[in-house]
């Protein structure tokens, strides 16, 4: 009988997360109001460099994320003014679950309920509830030359991204934020995975260009800009990327 119990009530909280979760994915999906994001830093190293770096962050810091949100919401003819609201959240002391990179579906689909979970526990944040948490692990660039991937979840809304503790990388961070942000609100790669290169129509900032190469700017879901067929580079800043058309109908900007 009190198995009978537990399950039921086990059965009753899924159907629950489920529920809020299929509402918050609905919400994001509708582009009626402005999306609240929040960033929560987390110092990856444990070093002094990377806490000065974090303590001096602040909501202007993601400025530029919103003013990108802003200038190709009007191009797609999104009507708000502001479609993303990005603040800041107190640094979060504990550490993200490891990626199983490689791994098989049920251990990746594991994975995401302890990053949800982890999520849960560690937010701190005592502003408005978020639409979309976004963990942002920071690297002193002196200590660590690359990062690891980092990964947008659509179940759960969340982020969970890998950046430098640097002035200098300040604009590429928020490149990589942005990125993963339209991961979380259902926007796909656009670069093959094996050489990195954008696909063409889709990877490109403009695909009609004439002559096609080289591109001045990525589409942000590409994550490079195409200078020639088998090269491209890494953008500076949101100024270098835009949402192309078909990332527009998978975050529901236009059909």
């Amino acid at each position: 009988m009190w198995r009978v119990i537990r399950i039921a009530v086990l059965l009753f909280i899924l159907a629950t997360v489920a529920q809020g979760a299929w509402l918050a994915r609905s919400r994001t999906a509708e582009w009626n109001n402005t999306l609240r994001v929040t960033i929560y830093p987390i110092n990856a190293d444990g070093g002094q460099a990377t806490a000065r770096y974090i303590e001096g962050l602040r909501n202007a810091s993601f400025g530029p994320i919103e003013v990108f949100f802003r200038d190709e919401g009007k191009k797609h003819g999104v009507a708000l003014r502001q479609p993303v609201e990005v603040r800041i959240a107190p640094p979060v002391s504990s550490q993200p679950p490891a990626a199983p990179f490689g791994g098989s579906k049920p251990e990746v689909i594991l994975w995401s309920l302890k990053v949800r979970y982890w999520a849960y526990r560690n937010d701190a944040y005592r502003g408005p509830k978020p639409d979309v948490r976004v963990f942002v692990s920071y690297h002193d660039p002196a200590a660590r030359q690359r990062l690891s991937h980092s990964t947008g979840l659509q179940k759960g809304l969340l982020g969970l991204v890998n950046a430098f503790a640097s002035d200098d990388m300040a604009g590429s961070n928020n490149v990589i934020i942005a990125h993963e942000l339209l991961h979380a609100l259902g926007a796909t790669d656009k670069y093959d995975f094996k050489g990195n290169l954008p696909l063409f129509p889709d990877g490109y900032a403009d695909p009609r260009a004439e002559p096609l190469h080289p591109q001045t700017q990525a589409e942000i879901m590409a994550g490079r800009i195409p200078v020639s067929e088998t090269q491209a580079e890494i953008p500076a800043g949101m100024d270098d990327v835009v949402i192309g058309a078909r990332t527009a109908r998978e975050i529901n900007w236009s059909k």
